[in-house]
């Protein structure tokens, strides 16, 4: 397959020899230093020269990737009306019935909840397996889903990483997806529960600290009893889709990402955005060497320097560490057919579909604007899908080439790249993009899975869900004391 016209390599559907399916052949020679170009860009620089056929992989294709950059607003002009025909999920339009909303929760600030669960946030590591034994004890007693967060940070951080984690419990405990929360302090950690009361607004939350009463199951039980009650009360009713926002994420890629499941994401997002819907799009590391295709996007110059600063801030991350900004892709993505960063990062961003950048959010800010927003966070599975749903996602699209039984604590969809891999873990991946490589048109491929993202949204469970597979990482990067 050649996915653009002036790549000099074609991707492999089928292993061939040695050369395993979603790897690189080159299509003509390349000399020793010229640029390797898939999706029509650059993904690093020949390190030897390459014969036409030959294999083109860690062995011959080194990054181009070095240090920060000095970049230029060259904003595209793309109008409402070409948004809206980039979104069609059917190319002749017919039988076309935009979906205009959903069932859901409506919270008492304006937000919506796809689900209606307990959840036990603990503010420090110390009560982690507490919130475990909680929400076990509580499961028996309740209909509704209880979920514990446990973690292992609130205390012997300092400074802005403290604070990251103050605002992230924060900002999950006024999550729309829980219908009541128990915030569960210990009494002596960094993390105060009197820290986190100014920063949480919800009456669908109550506050414990251990140390300050004499038995603090039975009083933990009884604040999730109450909740329950609570939370038992609200009904789904119908919701405009613009109160949707969905999490776009990929990990352990491989060479089909950004041919199949990437793809079905950005056109989902697309549509979903012209719909008044909002998406987000993180990973940042998995951005260096396709930003300029972002930055061009941005709706205005601020929204440009904001991401601007974005990447190189994140850079700076990386060089103060004495870490390369080129080292990303792991063994398991590598085996899958991707050599470079940049490569990695041509076809994530395929996620963010075409439309304009209209917000940039900080780690652990909420969405602000409707449509399609960047994230500063890093390419970690559990801890980018984190800050998703601190955000305000109320759902992550996860793609994956190598499969992943993983998922955090909103719903957590994954769809595959291949058909090998949905054949291989069906008790893992939610939908098979894959299929596009054996017929399927993306416009059926489109139309299939926006009725699944609409029924998830309207209660059926993901895998993730039916598995009890969830949880929150916190992105640390301070001292510990």
């Amino acid at each position: 397959m050649i996915i653009h016209p002036n790549d000099n390599v074609e991707v492999l559907i089928e292993a061939q020899g040695e050369i395993p399916a979603g790897h690189k052949v080159a299509l003509r020679p390349i000399y020793k230093g010229e640029d390797v170009v898939k999706y029509g860009f650059p993904i690093g620089h020949a390190s030897r020269d390459i014969n036409k056929g030959e294999w083109v992989h860690s062995h011959n294709l080194e990054t181009n990737l070095k240090s920060t950059l000095e970049y230029e607003y060259n904003p595209q002009s793309l109008s409402k009306s070409e948004t809206w025909r980039s979104a069609l999920p059917l190319s002749s339009g017919k039988n076309l019935k935009p979906e205009t909303c959903f069932l859901g929760y409506e919270r008492e600030n304006g937000t919506t909840g796809i689900r209606n669960e307990l959840w036990i946030i603990p503010t420090v590591g110390c009560v982690a397996d507490l919130t475990n034994t909680l929400a076990a004890e509580m499961q028996k007693e309740t209909s509704l889903t209880v979920r514990a967060l446990p973690h292992t940070f609130g205390c012997s951080q300092l400074g802005e990483d403290h604070e990251n984690t103050r605002h992230l419990l924060a900002a999950l405990a006024e999550h729309p997806n829980a219908g009541g929360v128990l915030v569960l302090g210990l009494g002596c950690e960094n993390n105060q529960v009197s820290q986190l009361r100014p920063l949480i607004h919800s009456p669908r939350v109550r506050f414990l600290e251990a140390q300050s009463v004499e038995d603090e199951h039975e009083e933990a039980l009884s604040l999730l009893r109450e909740l329950a009650r609570q939370a038992e009360s609200f009904e789904r009713m119908p919701q405009p889709l613009s109160k949707l926002c969905i999490g776009l994420k990929c990990g352990g890629s491989d060479g089909f990402s950004g041919i199949t499941a990437n793809p079905l994401l950005g056109r989902f997002s697309d549509r979903f955005v012209a719909q008044g819907g909002t998406t987000v799009l993180t990973e940042v590391p998995e951005m260096f060497g396709a930003e300029t295709i972002l930055m061009n996007r941005c709706k205005d110059r601020d929204t440009f320097d904001q991401t601007v600063s974005l990447i190189n801030n994140f850079k700076d991350y990386y060089l103060s560490h004495n870490l390369p900004v080129g080292e990303n892709p792991s063994p398991g993505n590598k085996a899958g057919g991707i050599t470079t960063l940049e490569e990695k990062s041509l076809g994530c961003i395929q996620k963010g579909g075409t439309s304009a950048v209209q917000g940039v959010l900080q780690y652990t800010e909420k969405v602000a604007q409707s449509g399609l927003n960047l994230l500063c966070a890093p390419g970690n599975d559990l801890v980018a899908s984190t800050a998703l749903a601190v955000s305000g996602c109320q759902m992550v699209l996860f793609t994956t080439g190598r499969g992943t039984p993983f998922g955090t604590c909103v719903p957590t969809l994954k769809v595959s790249t291949n058909n090998a891999l949905a054949e291989r873990k069906p008790h893992w991946i939610d939908f098979n993009a894959g299929s596009l490589l054996t017929g399927k048109t993306m416009d059926e491929l489109l139309r299939d899975f926006i009725a699944l993202v609409l029924r998830t949204a309207e209660g059926e469970p993901s895998l993730n869900e039916r598995h009890g597979q969830s949880g929150i990482a916190i992105w640390k990067n301070g001292v510990t004391l």
